[in-house]
């Protein structure tokens, strides 16, 4: 079994939408990791359903899956950055978030996403972390029941920082809220917690809804290209391999839109090499056995 594997869009921001997605497709890539932003599918923008149908009709002319990511930078304020979260101290604030979950559970319903992607946020300086708990579980609950009556999964990302952190404190926050799967971004389990990435995948192997892949050096939050940090690609394709996950696994290299040309293929073929290096050790070790 090969894995499946996606680029995030958020990566690709130099490209126009049309010409990003021709370009995963023309270089292999099995689908494509929809980050909606300012730049590609605006969700704010005039004509929402009418451009959803169409990019459905796109994806499927390429042959390409999807899932929708949520972590757009500035789409909601301009001025600050992944501003409101789902623990923002206001009350507006934190519906309007929840408003905007909402609309990508729509627009991945309509693509025939496999996953909306989202993550916690980062309580602000003061706020106590007991009532942003409260406030995290009441809008998480809040955006899975309203995906689950529409069909869609919901995979909540543990971020570096955030207030969800880690693979545990997914684990604490799923066992509040039925129906939440995990986005399992391997990279940051170098970063925080206390799961080696393989280890991770196999650990939450079944609770995974979603899942991305890049490098990143130990103990610093920096998407890199493959071979550019410490993350041990065979390991971890591996332990998805193992555990019979089907679904996208996405590269997000958010910071390298300005060699997107060269980087799309160079990076599937780093993954794919990892793959079969994997495939390669597993059989050599069945061999010695």
């Amino acid at each position: 079994m090969s894995l499946r594997y996606a680029y995030n869009t958020n990566g690709m921001t130099s490209h126009r939408l049309d010409d990003a997605l021709a370009l995963l497709a023309d270089c292999g890539y099995d689908g494509v990791a929809l980050t909606l932003d300012v730049a590609h599918h605006d969700p704010y923008a005039p004509d929402l359903a009418g451009r959803t149908r169409r990019l459905a009709g796109r994806l499927d002319a390429l042959g390409l899956a999807s899932v929708v990511e949520t972590g757009a930078r500035f789409l909601l304020d301009p001025r600050r950055k992944h501003h409101p979260t789902l623990v923002s101290p206001a009350e507006d604030d934190r519906t309007r978030r929840r408003e905007f979950l909402r609309l990508c559970v729509d627009v991945a319903v309509e693509l025939g996403s496999e996953a909306v992607s989202f993550w916690a946020g980062v309580p602000e300086p003061g706020t106590d972390r007991d009532r942003s708990w409260h406030w995290l579980v009441d809008g998480v609950r809040d955006v899975v029941e309203y995906a689950g009556r529409h069909g869609m999964t919901c995979a909540l990302e543990p971020e570096p920082g955030m207030l969800v952190d880690d693979c545990d404190d997914w684990a604490r926050l799923a066992a509040e809220v039925p129906g939440l799967t995990l986005a399992l971004d391997t990279g940051h389990c170098l970063v925080s917690g206390r799961y080696d990435p393989a280890a991770a995948v196999r650990t939450f192997a079944a609770s995974l809804g979603a899942c991305a892949i890049e490098d990143m050096p130990r103990g610093r939050h920096e998407h890199r290209a493959p071979g550019e940090g410490d993350l041990d690609f065979p390991a971890v394709l591996g332990a998805l391999t193992e555990a019979g996950y089907r679904g996208l696994v996405s590269l997000e290299l958010s910071r390298d839109a300005h060699r997107a040309d060269t980087l799309v293929p160079a990076a599937l073929a780093a993954l794919r090499l990892g793959e079969q290096q994997s495939r390669t050790s597993t059989e050599l070790k069945v061999g010695v056995r």
